[in-house]
């Protein structure tokens, strides 16, 4: 089997559990008894906590000779946490269960995405491809598992994030290419820690994954509180999922088919940032002014630039600004910002900005878009991210 299919697995069993852990494990809490402050801290914990855990993983992960076996330690690690969640009761063992089960998920993705990274380079194949037949298995297990909730008990939850792991397991041992971590062999731990400070100290890397992570956290006020917006303007909850459903559709339209156009044209990362950023703007301001049912349609297209677009463009930048040997952490440092610390701190101000503004919370992402811009375009007078 060809690599670029491999990983096309790959992204399928990781994306196919989080499209059902990320909508429903609220859910899950709450038949369990949790209150909505109990499930919000129990949820944005992992996020916070990828400041410490992220980096830390990142070292540890490149410490073995091949890529596959952290990503098998941490599938079998994270499908333990979620068996143990049903057998335990209260916040006091959820809450540590749901911390490593969401740091093994989170950690998952940048290593995966390492993995595809090193294997498209070498093999030819678009980047953008594989990663696209996960964004369709996160919409395929959205809607099949909420299909079978309208009649079907809570507990299906688990169910499918225990076997989605099982067969992660599987996979990561037998089916991932034994691509090395270092031709040479592993780096020694001082020799990855001062790959790590190269990193962390490089005022373009680290300027890069913050203009990325910024217009990836502007999603925050969208994640949480558009099904309730739309819901109270009238919209119903078929259509909610179908406006969702339309959003990632675009999405993965462009990895499949504009992406690898974008690459043969030569059109580089710093433009697709940008336009993730102008997206943001328009995008969550036009929202924040509660717009009628028909335009939403054209705005979820918009997701194109604001996710989709954002997310390639960081990819491509962190593995150009980073050495061939810290890949692993430049890419995992760079999640940490997106998908943990800067989308948990917005995820945590998106709730008072509900309360406060409503629809008007879309303003204060539309900001934060509009600073990863700035910070975008600053990047523009480096020949390094130019190059």
């Amino acid at each position: 089997m060809k690599s670029s299919w491999r990983m096309a697995l790959q992204y399928i069993l990781v994306f196919g559990a989080n499209g059902v852990s990320l909508p429903f494990i609220g859910l899950w809490l709450r038949a369990r008894g949790l209150d909505g402050a109990e499930i919000g801290v129990l949820l944005a914990a992992p996020m916070l906590g990828r400041i410490v855990t992220g980096p830390a993983i990142a070292l540890w992960a490149d410490g073995f000779a091949h890529r596959r076996t952290a990503i098998a330690f941490l599938a079998v690690l994270g499908t333990a946490a979620y068996t143990a969640m049903p057998v335990v009761d209260g916040f006091v063992w959820w809450a540590p269960l749901w911390f490593v089960a969401a740091t093994c998920a989170g950690a998952l993705m940048p290593l995966s995405d390492v993995l595809t990274m090193r294997l498209a380079a070498r093999e030819g194949f678009a980047f953008s491809v594989p990663r696209g037949f996960g964004s369709a298995a996160f919409v395929a297990a959205n809607v099949l598992v909420g299909a079978l909730l309208v009649t079907g008990s809570v507990d299906l939850v688990m169910v499918w994030l225990i076997a989605a792991g099982v067969l992660l397991i599987v996979w990561a041992r037998f089916g991932l290419p034994a691509e090395p971590v270092l031709e040479g062999g592993p780096a020694a731990g001082l020799e990855r820690f001062r790959g790590l400070h190269r990193l962390l100290t490089d005022p373009i890397f680290m300027a890069a994954i913050v203009a990325v992570g910024c217009i990836q956290a502007s999603h925050a006020f969208y994640y949480g509180f558009s099904a309730i917006l739309w819901k109270a303007a009238g919209v119903p909850e078929s259509l909610t999922g179908l406006l969702w459903g339309a959003s990632v559709v675009v999405e993965i339209a462009f990895m499949w088919w504009i992406d690898p156009w974008r690459r043969r044209m030569g059109i580089g990362p710093l433009l697709m940032l940008g336009l993730g950023a102008a997206g943001g703007v328009v995008r969550w301001g036009l929202f924040a002014l509660e717009p009628p049912l028909w335009s939403l349609w054209p705005l979820q297209v918009l997701h194109t630039f604001t996710f989709a677009a954002t997310f390639l463009a960081g990819v491509q930048l962190v593995e150009r600004l980073s050495p061939p040997d810290s890949h692993t952490a430049a890419q995992t440092l760079s999640s940490m910002l997106s998908s943990g610390v800067l989308i948990g701190l917005a995820t945590l101000a998106s709730g008072p900005l509900f309360d406060r503004f409503g629809a008007g919370g879309y303003w204060a992402m539309a900001a934060l878009a509009a600073v990863g811009g700035l910070v975008a375009l600053g990047l523009g007078r480096s020949s390094r991210v130019r190059g």
